[in-house]
């Protein structure tokens, strides 16, 4: 046993006869020396320490792998600073699971004929496996409006650290989605969590594009760490043309589709806040493969998206400059694919008054214009059981998505000059945005042209009043279009707008 001056020196106390909680013990930067000397004297006071046996205490429900799984880093400490830092992090990891209401690690002596050995103790207290629910309202930067949102979660329902959650939404649009999903943090031979869900969706875009698009199947997560994410869905999607009045664009695409597809998803994001960020860089790119089985019907496409965000201080009023581009692109596969139109559904839609600051999902947004109204276009078909009334009052064109999209943004960001906003993070803001979609598919890429699609951007200008919170982005913005095309649907005015973080 050390002495009680050596002691004074240790980073951390060896472990007395009756263990310590790691829970109250914290490393000190300071003591940290980068010279060689003081790195052998540090060494001296770091005691090796291996793992003798881990014990856990208090899971009736919970299995014992599931939190063996967790702290398995534990096991490979070989010095005591090493195992009480282990320690921390599997706490922190079995916390995050959300089936324990309380999580304590203590590291006591191992066996006396073993020195140098520790047993690890662990003590939950499982949280209450009764239903949850919370209700919201929520938008969507791809949606045509808000959705009243309900969820019901399950915890810990067979002991495996399952999570399932029921979630019902409905918008004013006729949206409306019905999902049932489970997260299971990591089942036996299986290094990542798994996830998988069963929906189904509905959604009328007859206001500007003259479809109804409902789709039921399920998704499954096969691969997900901090920056990677692949996953598989499969599903059945129908298209249908209520009014009779769709463009033939449109027309050509009513009926039934399988889409069976991969996803991997590569996402970092080194920002100091996804609500204000004013700091840092993030990055996104998503890549889709459809076509994955030999049904007739399967969407065959692929899909890429990339997005890049980057948030510079200015250093004064805490004033920071939002910078953005999102790029994306869509293009058929297989026989006569040149001739080929891509899916409706899977092609690039530009709108919507939701702010690229915070969201981080590819070309979707700009400023001041309606969701879903902007780019190539198509004259609808006269509906003969209409009345002359209703001809005229309904839009006279549909818009039918593009193959290219490209999105940049400028926001510069800035404290008011009233300290009670201050304190409750209210701040202002100037922004620019630019955008432009296109066609490739069904021969398109032929007529395209690199310098007529720069000089047709779309642009808009405006500034505003920000309030943020952890949940939602409230904005009050005034627009101004600076340029826009014939039959865009651009607004020059002021809008109140929430934004979801992403």
């Amino acid at each position: 046993m050390a002495n009680s001056e050596e002691e004074k020196q240790l980073p951390y106390p060896p472990i007395p006869k009756d263990g310590y909680n790691t829970q109250n013990f914290s490393s000190n930067d300071d003591d940290e020396e980068n010279d060689s000397e003081e790195d052998e004297e540090s060494n001296e006071r770091d005691p090796p320490a291996r793992v003798h046996d881990v014990l856990i205490r208090g899971n009736t429900k919970t299995k014992d792998w599931v939190i063996e799984a967790e702290v398995e880093e534990i096991k490979n400490a070989t010095t005591m600073l090493e195992l009480v830092e282990a320690a921390k992090i599997a706490n922190a990891k079995l916390r995050s699971l959300q089936i324990f209401d309380a999580v304590i690690i203590k590291l006591v002596p191992g066996p006396p004929e073993l020195a140098g050995t520790a047993n690890v103790i662990i003590e939950v207290s499982e949280a209450d496996s009764k239903p949850s629910g919370e209700v919201g309202v929520f938008s969507k930067p791809s949606a045509n409006s808000w959705s009243l949102e309900g969820a019901l979660k399950f915890k810990n329902l067979f002991g495996y650290g399952d999570l399932w959650d029921g979630s019902l939404a409905y918008g004013p649009n006729q949206s409306s989605d019905l999902s049932v999903g489970v997260f299971v943090p990591r089942l036996k031979g299986l290094l990542t969590p798994v996830v998988a869900r069963a929906f189904m969706h509905s959604q009328d875009w007859q206001e500007y594009s003259s479809y109804k698009e409902r789709s039921s199947g399920i998704s499954l997560g096969l691969f997900s760490t901090k920056h990677h994410d692949l996953a598989y869905n499969l599903a059945w999607r129908t298209i249908t043309d209520p009014s009779q009045m769709a463009s033939r664009s449109i027309r050509r695409q009513i009926g039934h589709g399988l889409l069976s597809s991969l996803k991997y998803t590569f996402k970092i994001d080194q920002r100091d806040s996804s609500v204000r960020p004013t700091k840092g860089y993030a990055f996104l790119s998503t890549t889709q493969f459809g076509g994955l089985t030999p049904d007739h019907r399967s969407l065959q496409f692929l899909r890429q998206e990339f997005d890049v965000r980057y948030a510079i201080p200015l250093g004064f009023f805490h004033t920071a400059l939002n910078l953005g581009i999102s790029a994306g692109v869509i293009f058929p596969w297989g026989h006569g694919f040149l001739n080929k139109p891509s899916p409706l559904p899977e092609r690039f839609f530009l709108g919507g008054d939701f702010s690229p600051v915070c969201s981080l999902g590819g070309p979707t947004t700009l400023w001041g214009f309606r969701t879903r109204a902007l780019g190539p276009t198509e004259p609808r078909r006269q509906n003969r059981n209409a009345t002359n009334n209703d001809n005229v009052n309904s839009p006279r064109r549909d818009f039918v998505g593009g193959d290219l999209a490209v999105t940049a943004f400028a926001d510069l960001s800035f404290d008011l000059p009233i300290g009670w906003l201050r304190e409750r993070g209210i701040h202002g803001h100037v922004f620019a945005g630019v955008g432009n979609i296109a066609k490739l598919a069904e021969n398109e890429y032929r007529k395209f042209s690199p310098k007529i699609f720069l000089d047709s951007f779309r642009t808009s200008v405006g500034c505003g009043i920000v309030i943020p919170n952890k949940l939602i982005r409230l904005e009050g913005n005034f627009y101004y279009i600076l340029r826009q095309h014939e039959h865009d649907c651009g607004e020059t005015g002021f809008r109140f707008s929430f934004s979801l973080p992403s």
